[in-house]
C-alpha cells in the first residue's frame, strides 16, 4: 500500500520501503544514521513472559539484520479491557529481559484497550552509514548462510492446537528467544565480505531470499539437505499444522521458484513457513563463507550454508 502514495524525497533516507528491506535508514551525521524498524504480534506460546521475550527478540532482530546495534524501544500494548493485568506485567517483563540483554533501553510506549492481545516494540538503533547491510547487494558466487533453523510458524500452530510434543516447543522457543545480536557482531566483522544480509521472519526462506535476489539482479541455487530444521517441524506439516500465512507466503512467492531434484513435500512446504524471530540469512564472499561458518559454530550459533548466488536467470531461485 506504501507504493501507492505520493514519494517523498529526502536525501537522508538510506533505505526506504522500495526493495522491501527490513528496516529503514535515516542519516542523521556524516558518520551516522538512525536503523528504525517495528514489530508487534498476537501471542504464539502460552507462557506471557516468554511470549514478551520472542516478541522483544523479533523486534530487534531487523536493526540486527541492517549491521546496525539498538539503542531504545518504545513498547505497543493492545491488551483486553477485563484481563488480568498480572498476565500483561509478565509480557512487559520478559520483552524487558531482552532488552536488557540487547543494551536497548525502553523509554515508553503506547497501549489501547483490544479483544485481543497484541505485544511488539518500534526500535531505534544506530549504524554507520558506510557499514549498512541491505538486503541487495549479493554478489555471484557469494555464499549464502542461514543462522537459525526454519520451523516456527508450523510448530506454533501446532502449540496453538495443542498438537505440538513439548520437545518441539522447547526447540522452538530457545530459537525464538535467541537474539541475532552475537551472529550480527560476527557477521559484522571488517575482514569479512558480506555483501547483503536480510533476517528470515513473516515472509518465509523463500520469500526473504526472493526479496533478496530481486533487490540484488541475482539468483539463488539453494541445497535442500543443507537447510536446518527445527525438530518436530516437518511432523507438524504432515500432521497438517499449517498457518495461514505459510499459504499466503507460498501462492505469492512459489512462482518464482524452480525444483531441480526430487523434493519431499514437507520441505517444500517448509520452505514457505513464516517465521518468528528467524535467523539472518547472509551473502558472503565465498573465500570468507567458511570462516564465518567455523566462527558462528564456535560461538553455539547452529550457522548452515545452504546455498550460493549465481548470475541472474530463471527461475529466480533453484532449489537442488
Amino acid at each position: 500500500m506504501l507504493g501507492k502514495l505520493a514519494r517523498q524525497h529526502d536525501p537522508n533516507v538510506l533505505v526506504g520501503f522500495d526493495h522491501a528491506d527490513d528496516a529503514g535508514v535515516y542519516q542523521i551525521a556524516p558518520d551516522q544514521a538512525l536503523v528504525q524498524t517495528v514489530d508487534f504480534f498476537t501471542p504464539i506460546v502460552d507462557d506471557p513472559y516468554t511470549f514478551g521475550q520472542i516478541a522483544a527478540t523479533n523486534a530487534l532482530s531487523d536493526v540486527y539484520a541492517m549491521g546496525g546495534h539498538p539503542l531504545t524501544a518504545l513498547a505497543l500494548v493492545c491488551f483486553p479491557d477485563k484481563a488480568d493485568l498480572a498476565i500483561l506485567e509478565r509480557i512487559l517483563a520478559g520483552g524487558l529481559s531482552k532488552m536488557v540483554e540487547a543494551g536497548c533501553t525502553v523509554i515508553g510506549g503506547h497501549s489501547i484497550r483490544d479483544d485481543e492481545t497484541k505485544f511488539g516494540y518500534a526500535v531505534t538503533g544506530l549504524v554507520h552509514p558506510k557499514k549498512i547491510l541491505a538486503n541487495g547487494g549479493a554478489q555471484p558466487g557469494d555464499a549464502l548462510i542461514l543462522t537459525k533453523p526454519l520451523g516456527t510458524g508450523v510448530i506454533s500452530t501446532a502449540i496453538k492446537n495443542g498438537k505440538a510434543e513439548q520437545a518441539w516447543i522447547n526447540a522452538a522457543v530457545q530459537s525464538m528467544t535467541t537474539l541475532n545480536k552475537q551472529a550480527a557482531d560476527l557477521i559484522s566483522k571488517k575482514q569479512y565480505r558480506v555483501h547483503a544480509m536480510t533476517d528470515v521472519t513473516g515472509f518465509g526462506l523463500i520469500g526473504h531470499a526472493r526479496e533478496m535476489a530481486r533487490a540484488s539482479n541475482v539468483a539463488f541455487r539453494l541445497f535442500s539437505k543443507d537447510i536446518p530444521i527445527l525438530p518436530g517441524a516437518l511432523e507438524c506439516i504432515r500432521a497438517g499444522q499449517v498457518p495461514g500465512g505459510l499459504k499466503a507466503n507460498r501462492e505469492f512467492a512459489e512462482c518464482t521458484v524452480g525444483y531441480e531434484a526430487p523434493i519431499d513435500s514437507e520441505l517444500k512446504t517448509l520452505l514457505f513457513d513464516p517465521q518468528t524471530a528467524g535467523g539472518l540469512l547472509v551473502s558472503i564472499a565465498e573465500a570468507d563463507g567458511k570462516q564465518l561458518l567455523l566462527e558462528l559454530r564456535t560461538g553455539g550459533i547452529a550457522a548452515h550454508q545452504i546455498g550460493i548466488v549465481t548470475e541472474s536467470h530463471k527461475p529466480l531461485i533453484s532449489i537442488y
